[in-house]
């Protein structure tokens, strides 16, 4: 969600090269970034801490928890 939020934000303003952001734009950009990368920064270590818990290779656990990130409907069955 927080990434669909930048991506959004992205398109509502367009390219700052393009169009220059007012400096409310650029704030709300920078604080939804950053919150992404936060998560991600979370969810990089929950991945990690994981694997070690189980001794599982990390990209394992990380490529099972992306495949059901994007196909949520094949974790459910």
């Amino acid at each position: 969600m927080a990434h669909s939020r930048v991506l959004e934000l992205g398109d509502t303003y367009g390219r700052p090269t393009a169009t220059p952001w007012t400096a409310q734009q650029t704030e709300t950009y920078e604080t939804a970034w950053q919150h992404w990368r936060d998560l991600a920064t979370q969810a990089q270590a929950a991945v990690t801490a994981h694997a070690k818990e189980q001794d599982k290779p990390r990209f394992g656990i990380e490529a099972a928890v992306r495949a059901k990130a994007w196909h949520p409907e094949q974790a459910a069955a």
